[in-house]
C-alpha cells in the first residue's frame, strides 16, 4: 500500500476489469435475443454495419468500421457466407480487394433484428439518457486509449521511432 493509503493494485480499482466484465455482461444480454436469428454477437455487429450501408463493403473498410483486424474478421465472414447471410466477391476495380454484401437471407434478418435494441435496453433497465452518457464516456475512453497506446515499434506516444526515451 502507498504512503497515503491509496492502493490502486486491487481488482476493484482496475478499469480494465470493470470494462471486461461489463462487456461480457452486455454480450450475455444479447445472446438469447440473437440465437433465434442464428447470429453471434460479432456476426450481429457485421450485419448492422452492412444493413447501414446497403452496398458492398470491402473487408478493409469493414475491418476499420468494426475495429477488428482482418485475420479476426475473415473466418467470421466465411462462417456467415456458409450460413447464407453474406456473399464475398472480388472487387472488379481492384482484384486484390474482397467485397462483402448481404444476401437476400441476410437482408431478411433485418426485420427480426429490429426488436433487439429495444429488448436489450429493457433488460438492462437503464434510461436512454444513461445509456447515451455511458456510450459517450466509453467513446472517450477509446479515444484516450488509442491516442496514448505505445507504437508497434515500442516507442511511447508522441515519441519518434528510434528516439531515446
Amino acid at each position: 500500500m502507498s504512503a497515503d493509503g491509496d492502493d490502486r493494485l486491487t481488482l476493484e480499482e482496475q478499469v480494465c476489469f470493470t470494462l471486461a466484465v461489463a462487456a461480457r455482461e452486455m454480450v450475455s444480454l444479447y445472446r438469447p435475443l440473437l440465437e433465434p436469428l442464428g447470429l453471434t454477437h460479432p456476426q450481429y455487429l457485421v450485419m448492422i454495419t452492412l444493413w447501414e450501408r446497403a452496398e458492398p463493403v470491402s473487408i478493409r473498410r469493414l475491418s476499420t468500421l468494426l475495429k477488428l483486424d482482418a485475420p479476426t474478421l475473415s473466418p467470421l465472414l466465411k462462417r456467415m457466407e456458409a450460413a447464407g447471410l453474406v456473399e464475398r466477391r472480388r472487387d472488379r476495380a481492384d482484384e486484390r480487394s474482397l467485397l462483402i454484401s448481404l444476401t437476400d437471407r441476410g437482408w431478411s434478418l433485418r426485420t427480426a433484428a429490429g426488436a433487439v435494441p429495444a429488448a436489450v435496453i429493457e433488460r438492462l433497465g437503464m434510461s436512454l439518457d444513461e445509456l447515451k452518457n455511458l456510450q459517450d464516456v466509453l467513446a472517450d475512453v477509446i479515444v484516450h486509449a488509442q491516442r496514448n497506446r505505445p507504437s508497434v515499434d515500442g516507442s511511447e506516444p508522441g515519441q519518434a521511432a528510434g528516439e531515446p526515451a
